[in-house]
């Protein structure tokens, strides 16, 4: 296995997520953000979190190459993962003509991608714990779902936090707790 620490400077062995990033450059899910860097604490964005999924899901080319997103030129790094993520219904556009790629990822968002790429498998529990979950959330199910998964917790007993964004560590231990 990959020990993050020999690869990154800023990824210090025994962080909560040194394993989670060993892992995904490991899968070739993600790679460093310099030669000698992730940046764990770093904002994901929208782009930076579908692209990782497309990766894990074996970089498939999207069966459709029409982009209806007006902010994701088809030279990007992440347009055939935003592409393949619309298509497989694991995301949406932020409206019908614009997609966010730059947009830090909320931890709602990403329990939805990952819920949705798991086919949205139904966590067994039928009611939230946390007092800003409500029923009526697009990210509702998902969050019980991670949550009965160890994908992630809340960030306290009664807050899950869901428009708090989210930092590349924290996204590559959510994917880590869910494929890993």
């Amino acid at each position: 296995p990959i020990t993050p620490h020999s690869l990154f400077k800023d990824v210090p062995d025994g962080a909560y997520y040194a394993d989670a990033v060993g892992w995904a450059v490991e899968k070739a899910i993600t790679q460093g953000t310099g030669a000698d860097t992730f940046s764990p604490d770093a904002t994901c964005t929208r782009g930076q979190v579908v692209t990782f999924l497309w990766r894990a899901a074996g970089s498939p080319a999207p069966a459709k190459t029409d982009n209806p997103f007006t902010d994701v030129d088809k030279s990007a790094y992440y347009a055939d993962a935003v592409l393949w993520a619309v298509e497989k219904g694991i995301t949406n556009g932020t409206s019908a003509s614009t997609f966010s790629p730059d947009q830090g990822c909320t931890r709602g968002q990403v329990v939805t991608f990952l819920h949705r790429f798991e086919n949205e498998a139904k966590a067994s529990a039928d009611s939230s714990p946390f007092t800003d979950v409500g029923g009526s959330a697009y990210y509702y199910d998902a969050v019980l779902w991670a949550v009965e998964k160890n994908v992630t917790q809340g960030t306290s007993a009664t807050t899950f936090s869901p428009d708090q964004t989210c930092t590349r560590g924290q996204i590559v231990t959510f994917l880590y707790r869910d494929m890993g």
